[in-house]
């Protein structure tokens, strides 16, 4: 019977600790947490939110959702930002609710999370015909959002939840344009930027004392006629470019073609990886003795583009009379790992860059991958003069010691070419990411003296 009471008495002591031990977790449970800010309102390309936590014991951060992580900084402290919270972007297309929480002993607080869904448009960049245009772009997003245009030749507007209608009026100048649409909901925003072409220029100023020999203005069909010849070469077959030349098109897609009054030669990367683009020469059987040669062109962006307006001499044996010894008239060259300078050189025996003793001038005129500008050669036995709208780049003369500085004494004929790469356009690497590009050339004219 004793035995009997003593374990009584035992089990007795034993549920008083125990009770006295819950009475203890309960009163350490009963501590204030909290934080700064309660609730994170994220939008759709998430972000970094710090946080301040304010505990008087030790305390954890986490959450349970796989797209918010949650990171302790400091140990609990009331003074400053001890906690980080990263959201990352939503790729779900809608919004979205998560948690965070905060815990100290068996005492937490739970701070929302809510995440905006994603804006998506179908486009961001959109080119429109110096003639105006009507395309409409894809919105992604269940939200009710609004579009607005920076631009009053730009008209957006909004036909359905998922439609954006872009209408660009007619370009009257001779000056490429560019607007601005924005589509927003909350602080959502996604901007496409609309570029517009400029208008032809049909208007044929001859330089005193020449005539108008031959000229194409690409305003008549959508392909080249036939005074022009497309240079079929695969990669690396010249200054190790890296573009293959193809005669027309390539992989589906022209590499050169006629719109909007323009020729555009355009530079892309094939299905199978290979980079396409175009090389045409104009009369390159019969070209021209001396003479005023010019081009209104527009060149493309991008560090590895290397476009080139030029000339070389008509049925040269390249057996007989080599580069550099039969010449080479280079009126512009621009590369794009220094965007918006432009070049003018001659090549002979005696002055080229294989022995650094070309005889060239550059020019950065700032706007030369977004305004068209006219690039002009005057011929003569006597000397090669360059232009930049106009205005003298620089004069190469004839010394009068013969073929090895002056092998300029036959036709030659005008070149239009968009490189990839190379010697040059590569000498910085390439960006692929800029394919793919275009070079627009309005027109190209030729004048001789009367």
């Amino acid at each position: 019977m004793k035995a009997f009471t003593n374990i009584l008495m035992a089990l007795s002591l034993l549920l008083l600790s125990c009770s006295s031990n819950d009475n203890a977790d309960t009163a350490q449970a009963a501590v204030a947490i909290t934080t700064s800010p309660t609730s994170i309102a994220a939008p759709a390309e998430g972000g970094a939110y710090p946080m301040k936590v304010s505990c008087e014991r030790e305390w954890t951060l986490y959450s349970y959702d796989t797209w918010i992580h949650c990171e302790k900084k400091t140990a609990a402290t009331t003074t400053a930002n001890n906690a980080l919270v990263n959201i990352d972007a939503n790729a779900e297309l809608k919004a979205r609710q998560g948690m965070v929480y905060v815990k100290s002993g068996s005492s937490r607080i739970e701070i929302p999370v809510t995440q905006q869904e994603p804006l998506q448009v179908s486009a961001t960049e959109v080119s429109s015909p110096s003639g105006g245009d009507t395309q409409k772009l894809t919105v992604t997003t269940s939200a009710d959002w609004n579009v607005t245009s920076n631009a009053d030749w730009l008209k957006a507007e909004k036909t359905d939840n998922a439609t954006l209608t872009l209408t660009t009026q007619a370009n009257t100048t001779t000056e490429v344009r560019t607007g601005t649409v924005s589509i927003t909901y909350g602080n959502a925003k996604v901007t496409v930027n609309v570029t517009q072409d400029s208008k032809e220029v049909t208007d044929v100023t001859t330089p005193e004392g020449y005539e108008l020999k031959w000229h194409d203005e690409f305003n008549e069909g959508d392909r080249l006629s036939s005074s022009w010849t497309h240079e079929v070469k695969p990669a690396k077959w010249v200054n190790n470019e890296l573009q293959t030349y193809v005669d027309g098109s390539a992989d589906g897609k022209r590499v050169t073609e006629l719109t909007d009054g323009k020729l555009n030669i355009h530079c892309f990367k094939g299905s199978g990886g290979n980079i396409y683009s175009g090389r045409v020469y104009a009369n390159m059987t019969t070209g021209w003795k001396y003479g005023y040669f010019e081009a209104r062109i527009l060149l493309p962006k991008g560090k590895g583009t290397w476009p080139a307006f030029w000339m070389m001499p008509v049925n040269n044996d390249y057996n007989t009379n080599p580069w550099p010894n039969c010449g080479e008239i280079d009126i512009m060259e621009e590369v794009g790992c220094v965007p918006n300078e432009v070049n003018s050189t001659i090549h002979c025996k005696a002055y080229n860059h294989t022995i650094g003793t070309q005889k060239t001038a550059k020019k950065n005129i700032g706007t030369a991958e977004t305004q068209y500008h006219v690039y002009a050669c005057e011929w003569t036995e006597d000397f090669i003069r360059f232009y930049v709208d106009g205005t003298e780049l620089y004069t190469f003369k004839n010394e009068g010691k013969g073929r090895d500085t002056w092998p300029f004494t036959y036709a030659f004929y005008p070149i239009l070419n968009l490189a990839w790469g190379g010697s040059w356009g590569g000498m910085n690497g390439v960006d692929e990411s800029a394919l793919p590009i275009t070079m627009k050339v309005d027109y190209v004219r030729v004048f001789q003296k009367k």
